[in-house]
């Protein structure tokens, strides 16, 4: 009896689980202010990763200061031949000014044309 207890609290927990964090998620997600970009450094195509033929994109979430300049880039996801590449363009770019701290989700792609 205890078992069938415990697992309906576990079912329980799980649908909750499943209605709430999806809602969280997109509050999150929502909160970015998608401040608008000013200079835009393209990423360069590494030799190798064109040689290899690998292309993809690679998704960096970017710390930008309240005067526009990008504090610090973290790689989410990505070719590893790529993000370097990406992370170093992102870091030269400058977005417009804000009153606070921002964290913008971007995605480059590398298509080997």
């Amino acid at each position: 009896m205890k078992t069938l207890m415990r697992q309906g609290r576990v079912w329980l927990f799980l649908c909750a689980a499943v209605v709430v964090f999806p809602i969280i998620s997109r509050a999150q997600e929502t909160a970015d202010t998608g401040r608008k970009v000013l200079v835009k450094t393209p990423p360069v195509y590494p030799t190798l990763a064109h040689s290899m033929n690998i292309h993809g994109a690679v998704k960096v979430e970017a710390l930008i200061a309240p005067n526009g300049t990008v504090k610090s880039v973290t790689v989410i996801g990505g070719h590893p031949l790529l993000t370097q590449s990406a992370v170093t363009a992102v870091g030269h770019w400058k977005f417009e000014a804000a009153p606070k701290e921002t964290r913008e989700l971007i995605e480059l792609k590398f298509d080997n044309q």
